[in-house]
């Protein structure tokens, strides 16, 4: 069997991590396609070298540009790929537009897609990602379902038949790399100048919170104004908008910060008070190890975060700063997001269905 991976963010690295495992344990030949959707070396080769991926079988070098542009170019060059390679599966993960447009470049040449984190829905239409994971179920042929819930939106779209619950590949990861851990994360302590258990943790940088030069605005103050320095891991997007907003993020809380390698941002996550984000995966890392954790959006995909009392959502600075600054979560012990063999099931799963 041939397995072709379609990934070009810093997310789809992480989940790529233990699928690229998971086949070479198995014999599957594996192609690795990346997109350059993300092509900061500390958002993309990094994570390659720090997570023992193998090198990349394709560079499509699409860069930036708006959601058009970007899924316009990937589409127009995964043709010629997917023509030489003819995997029997094409593996595309989660909602970026590296997702949608290998999806479908895919199906329109009759390729079987599996969509990796499936059924995922923040019912908020305003969001390019919520977008990209719908039309990604629906044209996909097997819908690899982190979690119970988003198996459940999957049915009520009618998709229950191509669904299986698989768990979630990022519990994989995180398992993995927690346990190769050791002690604090020396190199952020010292450069942010910050103790263990004395700072929260921050990443920004969905469009919804950057392109908003008034929401980046309160954003802003309100991190600024948190009890404990922060440690804003800045993505190039924010540092970008920030510039051209004109919005200074000294004279408070913040320390601004390059992001950081996947092993060293878990390190700096576990050993923090709290971590405050717009991003998906770090909400669900910061619940697996046990953090607090304030987003700032108006919904999540990750309801169990929120349900289990580790996540609060979060929108004016009077809200993300009570909820940075709220009392110790209820301990638990539950599970939602899976034991850590999901990555083995999705291979073992692609193999029964081209083998029978």
């Amino acid at each position: 069997m041939k397995i072709l991976s379609v990934v070009g963010a810093r997310p789809q690295f992480v989940k790529l991590a233990p699928i690229a495992h998971a086949a070479a344990a198995r014999g599957v030949e594996h192609v690795i396609v990346h997109t350059g959707q993300h092509y900061d070396p500390m958002l993309s080769d990094v994570f390659f070298t720090d997570l023992g991926i193998p090198a990349p079988d394709v560079h499509l070098g699409a860069g930036s540009g708006s959601h058009g542009q970007q899924t316009g170019a990937i589409l127009s060059a995964m043709d010629a790929v997917l023509e030489e390679a003819r995997p029997d599966w094409v593996l595309v993960y989660g909602d970026t537009n590296s997702t949608l447009a290998g999806t479908l470049s895919a199906v329109k040449m009759h390729l079987p897609v599996a969509h990796l984190e499936a059924g995922l829905r923040s019912f908020n239409r305003a969001m390019p990602e919520e977008h990209n994971r719908v039309l990604t179920d629906h044209a996909a042929d097997v819908l690899l379902a982190p979690t119970e819930v988003a198996r459940q939106h999957l049915a009520a779209e009618g998709l229950a038949e191509r669904t299986i619950v698989v768990g979630d590949v990022m519990t994989d990861v995180l398992h993995t790399v927690r346990d190769s851990l050791t002690g604090a994360p020396a190199s952020v302590l010292a450069s942010a100048g910050v103790e263990a258990g004395e700072y929260y943790v921050a990443t920004i940088h969905r469009a919804e919170s950057t392109d908003d030069p008034e929401r980046l605005a309160e954003i802003a103050r309100s991190l600024k104004a948190l009890d404990k320095p922060v440690v804003l891991l800045a993505h190039p997007r924010l540092v970008a908008r920030s510039e051209s907003f004109g919005i200074d993020w000294s004279g408070g809380s913040v320390r601004l910060h390059a992001p950081l390698p996947y092993p060293e941002l878990l390190a700096a996550t576990m050993s923090s008070a709290g971590v405050v984000t717009d991003s998906g995966g770090l909400q669900k890392e910061a619940f697996l190890l046990r953090v607090p954790c304030t987003t700032v959006r108006t919904e999540t995909e990750w309801v169990e975060t929120v349900d289990l009392g580790w996540n609060v959502l979060a929108i004016t600075a009077e809200e993300i700063l009570a909820g940075v600054q709220r009392p110790a979560p209820t301990p638990t012990d539950e599970t939602p997001y899976g034991d850590g063999h999901a990555a083995e099931r999705v291979v073992d799963e692609l193999l029964r269905r081209t083998h029978g």
